[in-house]
């Protein structure tokens, strides 16, 4: 179908050479643009202009920063303190007990590092946190920093960006230093200096013999980028713990199966296997509701407590939601004693916790985590239950049996290897099988109905033009307004519509954070370069529009036309425009992080108490969006490959936004938000998305091509045959596995030991010693002591931890998302 529809775009667009193109055509192209106001005869296409415009807003958004950094500085700080630095200690105690005698580590010694980690923290920030101090930290974070406090995950994705950056540097040098120029030495349109189409591919003629050099160098940019991502997966040592690797994940099993008896069937089926453990699931969801809103309820009765112990007076609150706004009483709103109020939701969540923890044992899920002793048999027990054997139609050999197989159900067993403690959603454990199908396929169908009708910002602007809202605008006429506005907007909803299909994503309730960051990023992705990229490109408003047209018995009739529009002697200003919108204004709003803020502002009005404002502050961080990140940042990265030949001139800004992508970056993942465990799945994810920017390169140059010297042309015939070999390979090796040594992976995987006691380390022997809480298979919330020792727990350190960082209860361990 491809080279047929091709071959028509050769035979239709011969005849329609860049001199000949009318006015028509151009209006017809343009109206998948804001206003038709973007690349209609401004100087420069109006490049310099949103250049300035940008950076001005720039160095203002920085100021508006620094100022809410300087007022608001405990944003979400709080919550990092007491979290991460949490993690970091737990992490650092497991290292150090190998060499600390046991008398060491009493409850005074635990409390004493603790408290010591967090006035740590709390000094660095103090050190940063001047009006204009924070630009500096950027620059004096070091990667081994922002791996002890924000993982590994952040190293490796802030690796990645620094590949691309030098990718981008060798792309710009070649582009702006070769390609410009040949582009340039081009008469095919008007002879004047401010003409943005004199940089771009259109400017040669269609027999000029430098049209080899474009395509010769969108296969070295292919290479390159390959180069560039083998480059940065090889450096990557992808840690997996031991236990992980040991730790199988079975689904299918009988509801009320026993531990021993799971035990018991893998010891008799399998030689020289030994289970260290076998842990049933159990639905969760309401228990870790009630305890995290039991230890609401501690807290703001230990607050209220102190606080009356200080100042001798009972505090009276407004337990309605949004009551401290209140300036009436009214009928229904009245105020209560805070402490009374306080310890009768305790109780009665108390209560609750205990009822639901009791239950938690008669709602198995039929799931379970087994860890075996060694790496060996865990391979062999996965290869036994995922060998492809064909006996009859059943593609699928039956495991080995033992005295337990039948009550077991080991043949509707599913296997594979469990991911680490602190990437599984326990609460969402629950939500599987047909519903969670179902509920997948209401919430995505509800998403494509919504962005197949919206899915640029053109069509969106249509709307608003029924209204006359953006007659002002049009009435200004003022090339400064009408440049820099639709850039500006197609920014926003670029920035918009892509948070609705990660919001969809959360909803769908994967069991692991990398799953739903891994379908955040792939759903983002193939959104946002349709949405920026595809169809304004073609001329096109919306997916509506683009299936419309895709299946209509003109199609091939309008193919020509629709495929000239990419080529157009201006259409690459409003991508440059796009990119240097993205660069300035999309950094500094990642940078002010304003949906968090309007979050937190609203979280802040809701909540009932002083103690639950206080509470708001601690719990304000999250965990960092690799999936959401990768995807918007993967788009612009594919613009500007896109357009890097066709429109050399892009790179340069392409470039730029990386830099700042990256500064701000390591500033939020230090600063801004908690660490996150993922998968080695969401990288690799995003090494074959950065292929598929070379791949469209190469299919811009093909259309090109096509269109100007035919289908049967020998520029045309060599990208078409490069480009097919390439989505051959590329879809081989990700289907398939196979081309291993041409793939952009080389990943290099270190396995860190834990739980073992063979272990030895500078000639002294490894402690047997208990895992800290988010290195069990098991749910957090049946982790933790009862509701009596843990309150206890927490009036004695709510003094100490509030004179250092006005937070009590640092060893609440709440599961966040």
């Amino acid at each position: 179908m491809l080279p047929y529809v091709i071959a028509t775009l050769g035979s239709a667009g011969a005849t329609c050479k860049a001199s000949t193109c009318s006015n028509s055509t151009k209006d017809y192209c343009y109206s998948a643009r804001i206003r038709s106001t973007v690349l209609q005869g401004l100087p420069f296409g109006g490049v310099p202009t949103v250049l300035a415009l940008d950076f001005m807003c720039f160095l203002a958004l920085l100021f508006v920063f620094s100022i809410l950094r300087k007022v608001a500085w405990d944003y979400g700080r709080l919550a990092l303190v007491t979290d991460a630095d949490r993690r970091r200690h737990w992490q650092t105690e497991r290292e150090e007990r190998e060499y600390v005698a046991s008398a060491l580590h009493s409850d005074n010694h635990d409390r004493y590092e603790r408290l010591t980690s967090v006035s740590s923290s709390v000094d660095f920030d103090q050190r940063d946190n001047g009006f204009c101090s924070w630009l500096t930290a950027i620059f004096r974070i070091k990667d081994d920093e922002i791996r002890d406090k924000c993982g590994g995950d952040a190293v490796h994705y802030l690796s990645f960006q620094r590949h691309i950056i030098g990718l981008l540097v060798a792309v710009g040098v070649l582009s702006v230093g070769i390609v410009l120029p040949v582009n340039f030495s081009g008469d095919l349109l008007e002879n004047n200096a401010y003409s943005f189409g004199r940089t771009t591919i259109a400017n040669l003629n269609s027999g000029n013999n430098l049209l080899w050099l474009h395509t010769s160098f969108a296969f070295l940019y292919l290479l390159l980028t390959v180069y560039s991502m083998r480059r940065h997966t090889s450096k990557m040592r992808y840690k997996e713990d031991d236990l992980v690797k040991r730790t199988l994940f079975i689904n299918g099993i009988s509801k009320y199966a026993e531990p021993e008896k799971i035990k018991k069937h893998f010891e008799e089926a399998y030689a020289n296997c030994t289970v260290l453990e076998a842990r049933p699931c159990y639905d969760v969801a309401r228990l870790m509701f009630l305890d995290a809103e039991r230890k609401k309820a501690e807290r703001g009765r230990i607050y209220f407590t102190n606080l009356q112990s200080k100042e001798n007076t009972p505090s009276m609150i407004n337990p309605k939601p949004c009551g401290h706004l209140c300036c009436c009483v009214i009928r229904g709103c009245e105020e209560v004693e805070a402490i009374e109020y306080y310890t009768k939701l305790e109780e009665k969540l108390k209560d609750d916790y205990k009822r639901e923890k009791e239950k938690v044992n008669e709602k198995p899920l039929g799931m379970a985590f087994v860890t075996f002793h060694n790496e060996t048999i865990t391979a062999i027990i996965l290869k036994d239950f995922n060998a492809c054997k064909c006996q009859g139609c059943a593609c699928r050999g039956e495991p080995r049996a033992s005295s337990c197989s039948e009550s077991l159900h080991v043949s509707n067993w599913t296997v594979s290897y469990a991911p680490d403690p602190q990437n599984i959603y326990w609460e969402h454990l629950s939500i599987r099988g047909f519903i969670w199908w179902i509920r997948c396929l209401v919430i995505n169908v509800v998403l494509f109905i919504l962005l197949f009708f919206l899915t640029t910002p053109a069509i969106i602007i249509t709307t608003m033009d029924k209204f006359n809202v953006t007659k002002p605008v049009e009435y200004l006429n003022n090339p400064i307004i009408t440049q820099f506005f639709p850039t500006l907007l197609l920014w926003c909803f670029s920035a918009l519509l892509p948070t609705i299909v990660y919001y969809s994503a959360f909803f769908e309730a994967h069991w692991t954070r990398s799953g739903e960051n891994r379908t955040t990023m792939h759903k983002c992705y193939t959104f946002l370069i349709f949405m920026v990229l595809l169809l304004p490109s073609l001329g096109l408003s919306s997916l509506d529009v683009f299936f419309r047209w895709l299946f209509d018995k003109k199609f091939l009739a309008e193919a020509a036309v629709r495929f000239e529009c990419v080529f157009l002697p201006d259409n690459g200003a409003f991508f440059v425009n796009y990119v240097i919108a993205s660069a300035f204004i999309g950094n500094a709003m990642d940078l002010l992080r304003i949906p968090g803020l309007l979050m937190y502002m609203i979280r802040l009005c809701l909540a009932r108490s002083a103690a639950e404002r206080r509470n708001v502050k601690r719990h304000q961080a999250y965990e960092f969006q690799f999936g959401a990140a990768y995807a918007w940042m993967m788009c612009v990265f594919t613009v500007v490959m896109t357009y890097s030949i066709t429109c050399p001139i892009i790179v340069p800004f392409g470039l730029m936004y990386m830099l700042l992508k990256h500064l701000v970056d390591r500033y939020n993942l230090y600063y801004a938000y908690l660490p996150a465990k993922l998968d080695k799945k969401i990288h690799s994810g995003a090494v074959n998305q950065v292929v598929a920017a070379p791949i469209l390169c190469l299919f811009w140059l093909l259309f090109f091509s096509t269109m100007r010297t035919g289908f049967l042309a020998p520029t045309s015939m060599f990208t078409f045959v490069v480009l097919v070999i390439t989505i051959v390979i590329c879809l081989c090796h990700v289907c398939f596995g196979h081309f291993k040594y041409l793939s952009a992976h080389n990943y290099k995987i270190d396995h860190t030991e834990v739980d073992t006691i063979e272990n030895r380390q500078n000639g002294r022997p490894a402690t047997s010693l208990p895992a800290p809480k988010s290195a069990k298979y098991i749910a957090q919330v049946l982790q933790d002591s009862s509701p009596e020792g843990e309150a206890t727990e927490s009036e004695e350190q709510g003094s100490q931890d509030e004179e250092l960082i006005n937070a009590d209860g640092m060893n609440d361990t709440d599961f966040q998302s």
